[in-house]
């Protein structure tokens, strides 16, 4: 949506509708057949379900709750005894309300069909999404297609659907979207037919895993759920305008997706456009560079090791991968370690400018995704580029990892899909034919009960090339793997030795020195400019180093993923259940 429609939405058609129910004539001038009866009224109304989906903000800071990820304070939800029924939150429905009220009301006579049904699979879209998200959240879920009434007592007292109804309904709206939906292009901040699509690769791809790997034995079976993405995916794949994005060449391509101020339509499905004349900004960089407004996020060791050397070779086969320091680790490997963190040779406004160990990374990978490389946006929400939710590159790996759960890719799936997406940040080897090897490091950190080369490649793929958009703790949910979220240490940068000046980036300037935290400085002169960063020493520092010299961040504050794996779902609020005590609380809450 560009980004006067943006302002619109969020403000007057809000105002429009807020001083009545949506069954009632509006009190402001225009009436249910101005809206109803005409086709910009139907687009008008339309314009409202975007306010739904996201701020962009969800996008770029969803990964603060992840295994990779070290902040400098845990969320409530991982920590124990901290989050209850009593604290959750997001059962919320006048989203819903809104969305099947106009499918209801969008019924006159004198609009033609294909117009009207244009107007309901957008809708319908956006119902699908906003079931998906609620589904990921809490699980079994009411459904409701209609705008309820206080007369009907049965729906508004009711219990949840099981998954199996609600998502067998959320496919439905999806189909009906990509039928009808007539816009094939646009600019990218609005729906068209092929986002329907995306977006059903990506639900079925959620509910087959998460029933497999959760051993929920319903109707519809996972392997009918992988089916679906690659049906979606292949006429995506075929017949849509899109494809990857690869005009800034393989170390700037990726990157571009995140810094544009326009929506990188060759490859962006869906984004949120931002606008300094019309106030509508975000604020990406001042979360992701300071001191004291975001969370301070740093991406671990663990994770950084992933990544592939350029040649296609895991970096870990490298003989001496664990003590290798930040400038020989960061060498011929995959460029998008370039674009996803700080590192040798990153410029910001013509300086070279390493990890701000000063006052913000913990760990020393200190994400640039999706920062503009002027200083300038570092100090309030003043953000132009546009936000990114959905990608043809994510279509790409739901694909792939379907096939491989099918046990269906072949080499030719394998270069359409995660050889296209590696070759686009300049990996050589291991692009054209199926892996055949198990990387015990990747196996062994992360997957430990994933035995197949093929599929442990793909989540690898997945993990880096999606990173810091939002996907992680969803993957890790529906994969069973949130013990990860409690047990995967915080690690950083190799660590030779304290009191000794780190050039990080090797341009001839020490950056950062790391001293006991016992002692009140370095035991060494230190230059000006040059971080000085205390390590262990009183309790309430919470930089230390592993025995084998990598630094640590918050071992002291324990992560707790509870026993009873309650945490794949949120409670419902205790509050929602106190007005129906029909609704079934989530177990073990």
């Amino acid at each position: 949506m560009n980004t006067i429609k943006n302002v619109f939405y969020i403000s007057a058609f809000a105002l429009f509708f807020s001083s009545c129910e949506l069954n009632e004539v509006p009190k402001a001038s225009a009436t249910e057949d101005d809206i109803f009866g005409t086709e910009s009224g139907l687009k008008t109304y339309s314009y409202s379900f975007y306010n739904n989906i996201t701020s962009g903000s969800d996008a770029y800071k969803g990964d603060a709750m992840s295994d990779y990820a070290a902040v400098n304070s845990l969320n409530d939800f991982m920590v124990k005894g901290a989050f209850s029924a009593e604290t959750s939150s997001g059962w919320s429905w006048s989203t819903l309300r809104n969305i099947n009220q106009f499918i209801v009301k969008n019924n006159n006579p004198n609009l033609a069909d294909n117009v009207k049904n244009n107007y309901n699979g957008i809708a319908r879209f956006f119902r699908a999404w906003f079931y998906y998200d609620m589904l990921v959240r809490f699980g079994d879920l009411p459904w409701v297609d209609h705008p309820i009434s206080q007369d009907e007592k049965e729906l508004l007292y009711a219990t949840q659907d099981s998954r199996e109804v609600v998502v067998k309904h959320i496919l439905e709206d999806l189909d009906f979207a990509f039928q009808n939906i007539n816009e094939t292009g646009g600019d990218g901040t609005m729906i068209n037919k092929w986002t329907a699509l995306g977006l059903k690769t990506r639900v079925a791809l959620f509910e087959g895993t998460y029933r497999k790997y959760h051993n929920i034995n319903l109707e519809t079976k996972p392997d009918q759920f992988f089916q679906m993405v690659v049906d979606a995916g292949k006429i995506l794949m075929e017949q849509s305008p899109y494809g990857l994005n690869t005009a800034q060449g393989v170390q700037a391509s990726q990157r571009q997706l995140f810094i544009s101020n326009t929506a990188v339509t060759k490859e962006v499905m869906l984004a949120v456009a931002f606008s300094k004349e019309q106030a509508v900004l975000n604020d990406a960089n001042w979360w992701y560079t300071s001191a004291t407004y975001g969370p301070r996020m740093s991406l671990t060791r663990q994770f950084i090791n992933t990544i592939l050397n350029i040649d296609g070779t895991p970096y870990t086969d490298r003989a001496n991968f664990q003590t290798q320091e930040f400038f020989e680790e960061c060498q011929n490997r995959d460029y998008r370690l370039a674009q996803l963190i700080r590192t040798p040779g990153y410029m910001r406004n013509a300086v070279a400018t390493t990890a701000n160990f000063s006052s913000h990374t913990y760990t020393g990978y200190q994400p640039i995704k999706y920062t503009l490389d002027d200083p300038y946006y570092d100090n309030g929400a003043y953000n132009t580029n546009a936000v990114p939710l959905m990608r043809f590159a994510e279509v790409l790996l739901n694909v792939a990892e379907a096939k491989a759960e099918l046990n269906q890719m072949n080499a030719t799936d394998w270069q359409k899909t995660i050889g296209a997406i590696r070759a686009r940040s300049g990996v050589t080897g291991g692009i054209n034919e199926l892996p055949t090897k198990v990387d015990n490091y990747l196996k062994q950190t992360f997957f430990p009960n994933i035995s197949d080369p093929i599929l442990l490649e793909v989540r690898r793929e997945r993990q880096i090339e999606l990173a810091l958009e939002g996907f992680r703790f969803t993957d890790l949910k529906r994969w069973k793997l949130g013990t990860l979220m409690a047990t995967l240490p915080w690690t950083g940068i190799y660590v030779p030795a304290l009191d000794k000046l780190m050039d990080l980036d090797h341009n001839g300037t020490s950056d950062v020195v790391f001293y006991d935290g016992n002692k009140s400085a370095p035991s060494i002169t230190v230059p000006a400019g040059v971080a000085k960063v205390a390590v262990g020493g009183k309790a309430t520092n919470f930089q230390t180093m592993t025995s084998d010299n990598h630094l640590e961040w918050f071992k002291a504050q324990p992560r707790d993923w509870d026993a009873t794996d309650r945490q794949y779902l949120y409670p419902i609020p205790a509050a929602v259940l106190v007005r129906n005590n029909n609704l079934k609380q989530n177990p073990n809450w």
